[in-house]
């Protein structure tokens, strides 16, 4: 009788231990946008910065090629001239009235700083505003 409790006590200790070292099984993890296939996208997007005068249009096109993203930024106004992202010049093409850029992204996760020279002023000034993508927006375009 002693030997079967001490076998049952052991049993019961080692079945403890395994279960306390069995890895718990781990979350799956969202799907990153950056592992997008080949496609335009649309995702809303936030702008900050500056006077809170500009506006961007939101949701906003992504285009993914070769795994790289870049947005198309569609400002309130054609009184930009150029952005910077990263240190790199984008000049803007006016469409309907509307300054127009389309920038790299190196993340949907993160926010993208930029600065955009407007020329509404009596001289240009560059302005520093942020962007903020939404990443639980993004859609597959329907075009």
């Amino acid at each position: 009788m002693k030997k079967r409790t001490i076998c049952l006590v052991l049993v019961f200790l080692l079945l403890t231990l395994a279960a306390a070292c069995k890895k718990a099984p781990e979350a799956e993890a969202p799907a990153e946008p950056e592992g997008l296939p080949d496609g335009t996208y649309t995702v809303a997007a936030a702008l900050t910065g500056g006077t809170g005068k500009a506006k961007i249009a939101s949701p906003l096109q992504l285009t993914v090629q070769d795994g790289k993203i870049t947005a198309t930024l569609v400002w309130s106004s054609a009184n930009y001239d150029y952005m910077k992202v990263d240190g790199v010049r984008y000049d803007a093409v006016i469409e309907d009235g509307h300054s127009v850029f389309t920038v790299p992204v190196a993340s949907l996760e993160e926010p993208l700083p930029v600065v955009a020279d407007t020329v509404a002023m009596s001289t240009p000034h560059e302005i520093e505003y942020t962007i903020t993508f939404d990443p639980a927006t993004l859609a597959a375009d329907a075009k």
